[in-house]
């Protein structure tokens, strides 16, 4: 239960530090001045890092350990966010850009220690139930960190955006500098409990795990193989990009999404939290549910065809109700992430930090697929750009019907 508390706290941060980004989606798209497949720049900068740094985070754990990893995933997020400081002193979209690409690093190697730490602290047929537990503490701060963010950097801002339309070329550039500047005190205060982190994970009694001990497959009595030949988890890598798509989408367009549909900003940017609350829904239905009633492979399945009404039906009605059916999406994601990585990372043995070095490349996903949301909602609308998340819930429907048994020898977990 000690480890499970402590990285408890880790989700928690997780949660926190990355659905602010769907309140600085809107945040930055005003105040430098950019239209949706730029502000959609945000999710990519943050999310490409998990793409480009995960192997490396794979690698370095086996240097450092799990313990002192984490510790230094939580650094490196402090120095990324102190960039936002000289970012918003310039306002300059690059360096927001920068500080965010830095900060998703530091995730990378959370998320590459964190994951399989959960996954193998307990029987395989329950680490759903585990990463669930894990996913309530990211969902609270999920909901309570764009709250918070929005609070500080959205208020008010309706009415500044009315009265900067108004203003000349300079006193326009004036306001949008002092809008800029909402986003230090924040930054500040996230990067002093990052340290804080830092020093209480790598002074705690965290044990580390043996990759040869979560060996849970025999294959012909020998090592498992390569990694490129277990089938069930590189169909997991791609479930799993397709799945943080639609989850960044469903969180971080939602606000300009209910502004689209005519709400106005200080209501609009309350609706991240709507998703994050029915997401903690979800995960709890998982916790009390798995194993106990249902498999983590019926899970996923349920979940996959949730998200595709929900997407269906948030393209076909119209106003707020159709904003809410995209909150809703926060729902059918919730257990989605957490049937995934026991299902991929089953019987990788030796292999698990590779595994699950891959599995956090996916998370790319979250830095791809809203671009391509941002491109058709720049061309066309944002309503009829919501058609992008349907195959991408077909896919992740396929692995939970056959795609994950793809290629073993020998079936382990409860299907």
């Amino acid at each position: 239960m000690r480890p499970l508390v402590i990285i408890g706290f880790l989700f928690f941060v997780f949660g926190f530090v990355t659905w602010m980004n769907s309140v600085l989606v809107p945040y930055l798209q005003i105040a430098c001045e950019l239209n949706h497949f730029q502000s959609q720049l945000v999710g990519f900068a943050f999310y490409i890092s998990y793409f480009v740094m995960a192997v490396p985070s794979g690698m370095l754990l086996k240097k450092t350990g799990f313990k002192n990893g984490m510790a230094l995933g939580l650094a490196v997020m402090a120095v990324g966010s102190l960039v936002f400081i000289p970012a918003a002193l310039a306002r300059t979209f690059e360096l927001f850009l920068i500080g965010l690409f830095i900060q998703g690093t530091g995730l990378a190697i959370l998320q590459t220690a964190s994951n399989p730490y959960v996954t193998v602290l307990g029987p395989m047929e329950s680490a759903a139930q585990r990463i669930s537990l894990m996913g309530i503490c990211n969902g609270v701060a999920g909901i309570l960190g764009p709250l918070a963010l929005g609070f500080v950097l959205l208020d008010n801002t309706q009415e500044q955006i009315d009265a900067i339309a108004l203003l000349s070329v300079v006193e326009r550039a004036q306001e949008l500098d002092a809008l800029a500047l909402k986003v230090i005190n924040p930054y500040i205060v996230i990067t002093i409990v990052l340290v804080a982190l830092a020093i209480f994970v790598q002074q705690s009694t965290l044990p580390e795990l043996d990759g040869e001990a979560t060996d849970s497959v025999i294959l012909d009595n020998k090592k498992p193989a390569g990694i490129w030949s277990h089938a069930h988890l590189l169909l997991g890598v791609a479930t799993l990009f397709f799945y943080t798509g639609v989850e960044v989408i469903a969180g971080n367009t939602i606000i300009g999404y209910a502004s689209f549909k005519g709400v106005d900003m200080a209501s609009a940017r309350f609706f991240t939290s709507f998703t994050l609350t029915s997401m903690l829904a979800g995960y709890l239905i998982g916790i009390f549910t798995i194993p106990r009633f249902i498999s983590q492979r019926t899970a996923l399945t349920g979940s996959a065809v949730l998200g595709i009404a929900f997407a269906l039906a948030a393209i076909f009605t119209e106003g707020s109700t159709s904003v809410f059916f995209i909150a809703f999406l926060g729902f059918a994601n919730a257990l989605v992430f957490p049937s995934i990585w026991p299902l991929a990372l089953d019987g990788l043995g030796s292999l698990l930090n590779l595994g699950s070095a891959l599995l956090v490349m996916a998370i790319a996903g979250g830095a791809v697929i809203p671009l391509i949301y941002g491109y058709y909602a720049d061309h066309h609308d944002p309503q009829s750009a919501y058609w992008l998340l349907v195959p991408c819930y077909l896919f992740i429907l396929y692995y939970s019907l056959s795609g994950y048994k793809a290629g073993k020898r020998e079936q382990t977990i409860n299907a």
